[in-house]
């Protein structure tokens, strides 16, 4: 393996391993405390912009396959773990994730104390970085770390969105259905129009597999747009980076309100929130993992999800119109609204799972059910 080095913007160094492409990247340098799906957290479009660290010691034992994919490609920016697997064995397995991650164009870094770094991102926040195997001056790459471009006030969804209208009719695996169990085919054809703002695979498969017609539209779709396609309901999808700046979103969503029932996960949750005159703030290193604890207010059950996100609806901004629905229990950050007028809601934890629990996915029933109630009525 080729030297590589990670810089950060506040000096520390690291001098690790490469194990995936060679070159140089930057984004900001975040965690994951999953033990498991690295190929669907690599895939996830919502860490455009982003250096990932795995917290789990040693990452690629079970290789990767053609299945367990969130999107075409990876969108991340770098990759980094303590330790890569040396053999991968799985009955499903296709390959190895270094030779995916050539394929890719993703740089990786091994080798390093990634305890080091998760510590140093809990206390001084999630910060810029520079991976890099051609570049090993510590000096050259802090100043690269510093110049680096940050998540805030940008547009990062225009880069991971679909660029057209797309029919969706891909179910989930065998498996996954097991588990939902009684939902498949509850939609009974209810047409969902999801807006793509770096959408999880996973999510339609989702809509799919319980019965719905599914259009996947890109997230700058007009409301116009959308109702002349006679939507049952709007999905808001997830994606990267900041929702402030995604000014045509906030326009369309708040079109839609009142019109159609609207459910967002995410970014799409923030989106929602930020439609209805509510505020976001970037939390200090996100939450990242799939065992993040949330509570239903709804109902007081405590669920174990699955989460990816560096942003957060400030809680002294939200409107009166919305009322919050679940929180997390780490924080207490809001981690679920909905409209207290009209059919309207959302999480900002991944009910789809891929990878992860599924005690969330009642969500896309309560979906299904306002879906219909609108059409009844």
């Amino acid at each position: 393996m080729a030297t590589a080095k990670l810089a950060l913007e506040d000096g520390t160094i690291y001098t690790g391993n490469s194990f995936g492409a060679e070159g140089e990247v930057d984004g900001e340098v975040v965690f994951n405390t999953s033990m498991t799906g690295y190929q669907e957290i690599l895939t996830d479009p919502s860490y455009r912009g982003q250096i990932v660290t795995m917290t789990y010691p040693e990452i690629g034992n079970y290789g990767v396959n053609s299945i367990d994919i969130e999107h075409e490609k990876p969108s991340l920016s770098g990759f980094i773990v303590r330790e890569v697997s040396r053999v991968h064995s799985n009955y499903r397995s296709e390959g190895d994730i270094s030779s995916y991650l050539k394929q890719h164009n993703i740089l990786a870094i091994a080798g390093i104390d990634t305890r080091s770094l998760v510590r140093r991102i809990r206390s001084e926040g999630a910060m810029r970085g520079v991976i890099s195997t051609t570049d090993l001056s510590d000096e050259s790459l802090i100043a690269k770390a510093k110049a680096a471009p940050g998540l805030v006030g940008r547009d990062l969804v225009r880069e991971v969105m679909s660029k057209q209208n797309v029919s969706w009719d891909q179910k989930l695996d065998e498996w996954t259905e097991t588990q939902i169990g009684s939902a498949i085919g509850s939609g009974s054809g209810t047409h969902v129009v999801c807006m793509d703002f770096g959408m999880k695979w996973n999510i339609p498969r989702h809509f799919a597999s319980r019965g719905n017609a599914v259009t996947v539209v890109p997230g700058d779709a007009s409301a116009d747009d959308i109702l002349r396609l006679e939507a049952d309901g709007v999905f808001l999808s997830n994606g990267p980076g900041d929702p402030e700046p995604l000014d045509y979103a906030h326009k369309t969503i708040a079109q839609l309100i009142g019109k159609t029932p609207v459910f967002g996960i995410c970014l799409g949750h923030q989106l929602l929130s930020l439609a209805c005159g509510a505020k976001t703030f970037k939390l200090k290193f996100g939450h990242r993992g799939a065992n993040q604890p949330v509570i239903d207010l709804t109902t007081g059950k405590v669920e174990i999800t699955t989460q990816n996100h560096g942003f957060a609806v400030e809680e002294s901004s939200l409107p009166d119109e919305l009322e919050i629905t679940h929180r997390n229990l780490n924080d207490d950050t809001i981690a679920g609204v909905r409209h207290r007028s009209e059919s309207a809601f959302g999480v900002q934890h991944h009910p789809e799972a891929a990878a992860g629990p599924h005690d969330s996915s009642y969500l896309f029933e309560r979906f299904q059910e306002a879906m219909k109630a609108a059409s009844v009525s």
